[in-house]
Formats: C-alpha cells, structure tokens, sequence
C-alpha cells in the first residue's frame, strides 16, 4: 500500500509507527489491567501534532487529511485497541468543531489539539442507541441561555472530559428535526458524573453515563444551527466509521502479526505449526482480508477528501472491517490455543478490545441497512 501513500502520510505514518511501537505497545497491559485513563500516553499522543492530523492549517491542524488520519489510526491502534480508541475522540472533536461551530467554539481547538482540554461527545442515553431521533434528554431557551435536562449514557471520556458536545432535543416534538448540539463545560453546576464503567474490553477510556441537572449555558454554546445537529451528526458519522474501521485493521494486523510469530515459534508432531495447512490456510485468509479491508477504507477516505459523499462507502468499510476483524482475531487466539486464552498474550486483550467495534458508531446491523437504503437508492 504504501506506493500509493503520498510521501508526506509515509512520513506522519512512520511517526504513529515509533509512537505505538515505543510507546503505546508497552503501556498496553498496564493500560488494560488498571482500567485508569492513561493521561501520560494521551498527551504523548497530543505532543507529536497527531491529535490535529486531519484538520487544516487555519486551524491549527497538520493539513494532512481523512486518509492520513486513517493511517495513524491503524498504526496506533496495533499498539492498543483502546489508546487507538482514545486517539479518535479529539481527533473528530477537533473537526467538529472547526467545520460546525463559531468562533466562540474554536477557541477550544487548540486545547484539544495540545491534550490540556479533553473532549467528549454525547448522544447515546441509557434507553435510545441506535434510535438516535428518540433521545429524550432536552434543552429549553430560558432568556439568553439554555437549560440541559437528561442522562447520557456510554461516554467515552465521561469521567475526565473538560467539554461535553451534548445532543440534546430543542423541540422535544419534532423528532430527529428538533435535536440540537450544545457544548457544556463540565465544570457547570447540574452535571453529574457516574461511576466508569465496567467494560469486558476497550479499558482506560473512562467511560461513564453523565446527568445534565439542569445545566445551565449561555445560547452561544449552541453548535450549529438550532434544530441541525441530527444532519451534522450524521455527517460526522461517515468519519468516525472510517476511524472505527482502521481501528478495528490496526487490531486485526496484530493480530495476525502475533499468531504468525506463535505459529513459527510453537512445534507439534515435530514441526512448526506454520508448516500444518490447518494453520496457513487460516493466516493466508487473515492476509486477504486486512488487504481488502485497507483497500476499502482508503477507497472511502479519498473519496471524502474529495468532497464526495460517502454512505454507503463508510458503511461498508465499517461492517467488513469491524466483522472480519472480529472473526480472524477469534483465529488467532485459536492459533495460540491453551496460550491464548492466558492474559500473558496480546492476543486475549485484542479478542476482547475488538469486540466494541461491530457496536461503535452505528452497530453493524444498522451499516447494513444503510446499505440497503442506498443500493435501493442506486438500483432500484
């Protein structure tokens, strides 16, 4: 792939490279075993420019683009699932923010961008995921300000984040046509933060369900236009499916990384169990796999960079990605038998760290009748 990578995404990927080698593959167990945000890891990630990759010079960004922020994903997240996971969230915050918001909201930009302002996002609440439109969490105009009410749930960064892009209904009668986006400083009195939660994977995100108590805040929070941020959201999704698929590549490349250095190194019945055709066959389809899952994601990637829409493209890349990395980190654990069921290899920290990416960002389920929706579109 990389003939096809400008010289300057070499150059921010090998960057990502020695980072998540160096840095992030280390802290990786700790990270998982302690389940604490890993502050020093975030802002080593913040200190190389990465968290301003995709985001233009005006800005404050690199100016590189969707693509290159493809690739340090799947750099950063072969080190650690979760730190890749963490990695996105200002990333997408940052753009959020520079293509939606005012001037007023940029000035959060390069806090973000140097790791002193943590951001998070909320949309998903205890009773409504995927029926993002049913949300029930409000923001009544009171004079110059509005006033939050409602529970978020499943914040990633809940327990630690400095602003919170709360989606909240402006017109609780109007459905997805009445969501608008605020942000809300966390120190503001009525936001209430629960416990982090207990995850089977994806540890160190501080992920918790955050109650908006009557939250006051000036109307000049208001991202966007008001009434607009279902639109806006949805656009972002195409994004941060992209982010999520090379996620989910960057664990399925070590994955398959691991199982080939166990599968050389482990004898049975007097060789390598490479050398058994039970074992190539399943890490030649590993291998066919991750290529076409890279190949989709960047076909995707350069079509946003080109101001093309990407549904169904983003949605794709999304469901195989997710699902094949699913299915051939499963094969490697098994490649690694007994050894691999063991907390003492990466293999079982990848099998339960992957498993969240065929929920994130729209379940699998719904990727698929995006699908349909836009081949009905295309054929029908």
């Amino acid at each position: 792939m990389d003939r096809f990578l400008s010289e300057e995404c070499r150059m921010v990927r090998d960057t990502a490279r020695r980072l998540a080698e160096d840095v992030v593959a280390p802290a990786a167990a700790r990270i998982d075993r302690e389940d604490v945000f890993p502050r020093d890891i975030y802002t080593a990630l913040a200190e190389q420019g990465l968290f301003g990759v995709a985001l233009r010079e005006e800005a404050g960004g690199v100016g590189m683009d969707a693509l290159t922020a493809c690739v340090v994903m799947e750099e950063i997240a072969r080190g650690s699932g979760a730190v890749g996971n963490a990695f996105a969230i200002p990333v997408e915050a940052a753009l959020f923010l520079d293509h939606h918001g005012s001037d007023h909201h940029r000035q959060w930009i390069p806090g973000i961008l140097e790791g002193s302002v943590i951001p998070a996002t909320a949309v998903t609440e205890p009773d409504h995921g995927s029926d993002v439109a049913a949300m029930k969490t409000t923001a009544r105009r009171e004079g110059d300000e509005y006033v939050i009410k409602g529970t978020k749930a499943w914040v990633t960064f809940g327990q630690v984040a400095d602003i919170v892009m709360v989606f909240a209904k402006t017109d609780p009668d109007a459905g997805h046509k009445g969501i608008s986006c605020i942000l809300v400083e966390t120190d503001r009195p009525g936001v209430i933060r629960g416990k982090s939660e207990d995850l089977l994977g994806m540890h160190g995100l501080a992920e918790c369900q955050i109650t908006f108590d009557e939250v006051r805040v000036p109307v000049a929070n208001l991202v966007g236009p008001e009434h607009g941020a279902f639109k806006m959201a949805m656009e972002n999704f195409n994004f941060s499916r992209l982010m999520m698929s090379s996620m989910a590549l960057g664990m399925a490349q070590a994955g398959m990384e691991d199982a080939v250095a166990y599968a050389t190194d482990r004898k049975q019945f007097g060789k390598p169990i490479f050398q058994h055709q039970a074992i190539q066959f399943m890490i030649a389809d590993m291998a066919k796999d991750i290529a076409a899952a890279r190949l989709l994601i960047h076909h995707a990637a350069r079509l946003y960079d080109m101001g093309q829409p990407i549904a169904m493209e983003a949605a794709q890349a999304k469901l195989f990605t997710t699902d094949m990395a699913q299915t051939h980190i499963s094969n490697a654990l098994q490649i690694h038998g007994g050894n691999g069921y063991s907390r003492e290899y990466r293999v079982e920290r990848l099998f339960r760290d992957v498993r969240l990416s065929q929920i994130y960002e729209g379940t699998n389920q719904i990727q698929r009748m995006i699908i349909a929706r836009q081949v009905e579109k295309q054929y029908a």
